[in-house]
């Protein structure tokens, strides 16, 4: 090919400055990136009373880090992940172990997720769904007829996932297992595993969950606390109790942006956990659904992203956007389900909006690499086309 027809694949039609690629999930990702800052901004401001934009400050160095890393991942033709997916999972293995190595991961609230790097503490389990996602997307491109029709193809990433989960779970942070899970579980399924033992699948994964949750006093309290806040509101059932109170405050408008009351004396975490709450008060129903309708739209033009790239022959790229879909759906959903009263309570931020610098820069890359992907569905030139395709060629 060329290096002029190699440029207009590149950036698109003669005459445009920009790449091809869907810019309406761009403008709802910075919509939410934007949202999210300044809900942030709302929740933190009176938190340390000599340093006010402490938590923004570092808010928007994540922010930067994320933009930083989602430019390198756009850049990032899709086959090299492919061929990367074993050595990321083993990465990620490894930054598991070494959070609970005693002295090297730091604890806070009873968790031992971080591990220290000068300014930045990193958390291992956020990279791991990423890089979860990545390795399983290409173990249904290498194996899909034995995962389609042996026990056995279905098992061998089960054993891996469940390894990861128990790392996890050591930290314990029993939410991003919960995700991690479902994301991988949802992925197999729409890979081909078929129903008798996706269902087997999910008996177990249910059946381990209310385990742990029966085994575990403080989860078990959680539970009661979720089914009636009100019971023990200065107790198990505060946190909600304050989130309910929040929401019933806003109303159908809100009480104004920065009015919020809760998120000053009553509402913990409120600028992580608990940021769907300051939005409910201060910008009311209209704002709460505002942010559902834009995670919605996220999430539909993932699967969307993921159709293309299957009609493509671009099967690495289809698991990867369905993957990055489910994990991006689920998060938002528990996150919003916990903070309504539908779900109990868990340790999970709001992708793209909650504070948290992990967690800020994951959601970046994921957006990156589905933008890369849809990026690829629409260029003409096979040397920017990863997945299946570019492998036979």
């Amino acid at each position: 090919m060329s290096g002029g027809a190699r440029t207009q694949a590149t950036l698109g039609t003669p005459g445009r400055l920009l790449p091809t690629l869907d810019y309406w999930m761009l403008f709802a990702a910075f919509a939410l990136l934007g949202l999210g800052l300044v809900m942030v901004a709302s929740a933190t401001l009176h938190r340390v009373a000599d340093a006010p934009f402490h938590y923004l400050n570092r808010h928007l160095i994540a922010l930067l880090l994320g933009s930083l890393s989602a430019t390198l991942v756009f850049l990032t033709p899709v086959r090299y992940w492919q061929r990367s997916g074993a050595l990321l999972f083993i990465v990620g293995l490894l930054l598991l172990v070494l959070v609970l190595v005693p002295g090297v991961g730091r604890e806070a609230n009873g968790a031992t997720r971080w591990i220290p790097l000068g300014a930045f503490n990193l958390q291992s389990s956020e990279f791991m769904k990423l890089f979860l996602v990545i390795y399983l997307a290409g173990y249904l491109v290498r194996r899909q007829e034995e995962v389609a029709t042996s026990v056995w193809g279905f098992m061998k990433p089960l054993a891996l996932l469940l390894l990861a989960s128990g790392l996890i779970m050591l930290q314990p942070d029993f939410g991003t297992t919960a995700v991690l899970l479902a994301t991988a579980m949802g992925m197999l399924f729409l890979g081909g595993v078929p129903l008798w033992q996706f269902g087997v699948l999910v008996g177990l994964a249910g059946a381990a969950m209310v385990g742990l949750v029966l085994l575990s006093p403080y989860r078990l309290q959680r539970v009661t606390s979720f089914l009636d806040p009100w019971a023990d509101v200065e107790g198990s059932g505060y946190q909600l109790s304050q989130a309910l109170i929040a929401f019933g405050r806003g109303e159908w408008l809100g009480v104004g942006l920065g009015s919020g009351i809760q998120k000053q004396f009553y509402l913990p975490e409120a600028h992580t956990d608990f940021l769907m709450a300051v939005i409910g008060e201060e910008l009311g129903l209209a704002g709460t659904l505002v942010v559902i309708l834009l995670f919605a739209f996220v999430v539909g033009r993932a699967f969307a992203i993921a159709a293309s790239a299957e009609r493509k022959g671009h099967r690495f790229a289809s698991h990867v956007a369905q993957g990055f879909a489910l994990w991006l759906g689920m998060q938002a959903f528990i996150n919003i389900g916990v903070n309504v009263g539908m779900l109990p309570t868990k340790g999970l931020t709001l992708p793209l909006m909650s504070y948290g610098g992990n967690s800020i820069i994951v959601a970046c890359i994921v957006i990156a690499m589905l933008l890369r992907i849809d990026f690829e569905n629409r260029s003409s030139d096979p040397l920017a086309q990863g997945g299946t395709k570019w492998a036979q060629a």
